[in-house]
């Protein structure tokens, strides 16, 4: 019986239960920047941090491609105010 309960799942995709830390640190990420987090709190646990900071990235190549090519509107630094001269 238990075999044919793993069949009906997607190949590779065994459940296993998502851990409260993780639920709690993917919450947290959805709402607060990292930096807020640290302000507001004034300890915070180490395996804690690492979870929200992990959290923090995105997930998807699409949202990584929209983050890494954000543009200041210049085209080149010396144009910008203050920069290159």
């Amino acid at each position: 019986a238990a075999v044919a309960a793993l069949e009906l799942l997607p190949l590779g995709k065994t459940q296993s239960p998502e851990s409260l830390l993780d639920i709690a640190a993917r919450k947290v990420a959805e709402k607060w920047p990292f930096q807020r987090v640290e302000e507001r709190f004034e300890r915070i646990p180490e395996p804690v941090q690492r979870r929200i900071v992990y959290w923090s990235f995105p997930r998807s190549e699409r949202e990584i491609c929209m983050y890494s090519s954000f543009n200041t509107g210049a085209e080149d630094p010396a144009a910008a105010p203050g920069g290159g001269g």
